[in-house]
């Protein structure tokens, strides 16, 4: 009947499906953990990267066309026309950054998702995750082009996933250590921190109900001398 505030702190996650199922689990402050949130930034970002690098040139096309197509059309003024071929390129802009853009995104997304899984399942960070999620990643996307689609995109993801995983890993090693590594550092300190916690309440609460007995103890022990 204790509050839960109380109880005894859970314990640290020990297999990999426990590790695996803590990252899309809130904390006591209602917070994901931070490789879940890296995972949402990383999407937002490769979101704006995909429809700059597809928008970007789709304009600059767009607007050269609209241009180079447009001397036998009436303008009521070089604004007007200026204007025009902005908008035309602009349409382009975004159709076809759009287009890049949740390519983009769905492809970092995922890579990500499967490389942390990686990670918090085995407990450990390696190049081979980035790999293996690259492949698993690329043989998703090119999968509808049948087993020689199927195959390049298991090269092509591999490909993409060794050096990437190369780089975050060159990136640790200037850190002093993984981020699964930290993860699991932390997530000890915050373990033994709380069983501190919770060990000094329970402390106290033996001794409030140690002098409440006490207490209790005196008036019987003094009728007690009285008779």
């Amino acid at each position: 009947g204790a509050p839960a505030a109380f109880g005894r702190p859970s314990p640290l996650p020990q297999t990999g499906w426990e590790r695996l199922s803590e990252l899309w689990r809130r904390d006591e402050h209602q917070r994901y953990p931070e490789e879940t949130v890296n995972i949402a930034k990383a999407a937002f970002t490769a979101g704006v990267v995909g429809w700059l690098y597809g928008g970007l040139p789709a304009f600059v096309s767009a607007r050269k066309a609209f241009i180079e197509g447009s001397h036998a059309e009436i303008f009521q003024n070089r604004a007007d026309a200026v204007q025009s071929a902005h908008r035309a390129g602009l349409r382009s802009f975004i159709r076809y950054g759009w287009r890049w853009s949740w390519r983009v995104t769905a492809f970092a997304t995922l890579f990500n998702v499967v490389s942390t899984g990686l990670s918090a399942y085995r407990n450990k960070t390696t190049i081979g995750n980035f790999a293996a999620a690259g492949a698993f990643t690329g043989a998703l996307f090119r999968m509808h082009l049948g087993l020689q689609g199927l195959a390049g995109g298991i090269v092509f993801g591999a490909a993409f996933g060794v050096p990437a995983g190369g780089l975050l890993m060159a990136m640790y090693g200037l850190a002093g250590e993984t981020f699964q590594e930290k993860r699991s550092r932390e997530r000890r300190e915050l373990y033994e921190q709380k069983l501190a916690e919770w060990q000094s309440r329970l402390n106290m609460t033996d001794i409030i109900v140690q002098t409440e007995n006490n207490a209790q103890g005196r008036p019987e022990m003094e009728r007690a001398r009285e008779l």
